[in-house]
């Protein structure tokens, strides 16, 4: 009697991990292009890699997670709507606690590009902040809360828009305008979860970039440099980025919530 849940739950979780690894796979592939043309006009796909693998098991992270917090969540009396909202809350915070090392070092990479005579690989860089500052929030988990906030509010939007909304307008039978009734619905998600954590994802570069003053920490946690911005800068300053970030995660939002939910669906009746 036993045996049976375990095996049903592996081979829920392998589709689930599979499909949101495929997300993430085409949704790079897709999306790429984007981060390269704004330093190029050619070779779309160079350095196309890294993102793979770093961004594949990120998202099969957001879904696996997503999926095993909405069925927790079946055993507590609430609402579709809440349900959804919190197990979006619950995949994004888990999805942060995982990202935030990788963050950390690749902010420090792309910040100090310039000092370095031969750029150091990732693993070599990892170990010099290790070294340096330790495991903890001035090392390699520096700027935790910030990325906890925008993974855990975009996921809370992204998921809890996405699965309302489509659950509130009615299935089309056209197979083409289904499929198009779902990636507006994505693109819309996408948008507004951009639109609403940004304040995060800006917190969350000044903390981790490069100080303004060297030697000197001016932005240490994640509200107080909200603040701190919104002070000196202005409100328009903690939506720095927004057009591009829209470009990048409405539709490439759209396309990962598809590529799961058809995937996911395939390997149901395939695997």
């Amino acid at each position: 009697m036993s045996a049976k849940p375990a095996v049903g739950f592996a081979s829920e979780a392998s589709r689930q991990i599979v499909a949101g690894g495929s997300a993430g796979l085409v949704e790079i592939c897709l999306m790429h292009p984007l981060d390269v043309v704004k330093t190029r006009l050619f070779g779309f796909y160079k350095g196309i890699l890294p993102p793979i693998l770093a961004e594949t098991p990120k998202r099969a992270v957001k879904f696996f997670t997503f999926e095993q917090y909405k069925k927790l969540l079946g055993y507590v009396s609430l609402s579709p709507a809440l349900t959804f909202a919190i197990a979006g809350l619950g995949s994004g915070l888990t999805e942060a606690i995982v990202v935030n090392p990788f963050e950390v070092v690749k902010v420090g990479l792309q910040a100090n590009r310039n000092k370095f005579t031969e750029q150091p690989s990732t693993m070599s860089y990892a170990r010099h902040i290790i070294k340096k500052e330790g495991l903890g929030l001035q090392g390699l988990n520096k700027g935790f809360t910030a990325t906890l906030g925008r993974h855990g509010v975009f996921n809370m939007v992204y998921f809890g828009f996405y699965h309302n909304v489509k659950n509130i307008l009615p299935v089309n039978k056209d197979p083409t305008l289904e499929f198009l009734r779902k990636f507006g619905i994505g693109l819309l998600s996408g948008t507004i979860a951009s639109v609403i954590n940004i304040p995060f994802d800006v917190a969350k570069s000044r903390i981790q970039g490069p100080q303004p003053v060297p030697g000197e920490i001016k932005y240490r946690t994640c509200f107080k440099t909200m603040a701190t911005v919104y002070q000196e800068e202005g409100i328009l300053a903690l939506y720095k980025g927004l057009l591009p970030k829209i470009m990048r995660l409405g539709p490439g939002g759209a396309v990962m919530l598809l590529v799961y939910e058809y995937s996911y669906s395939w390997l149901q009746e395939n695997w």
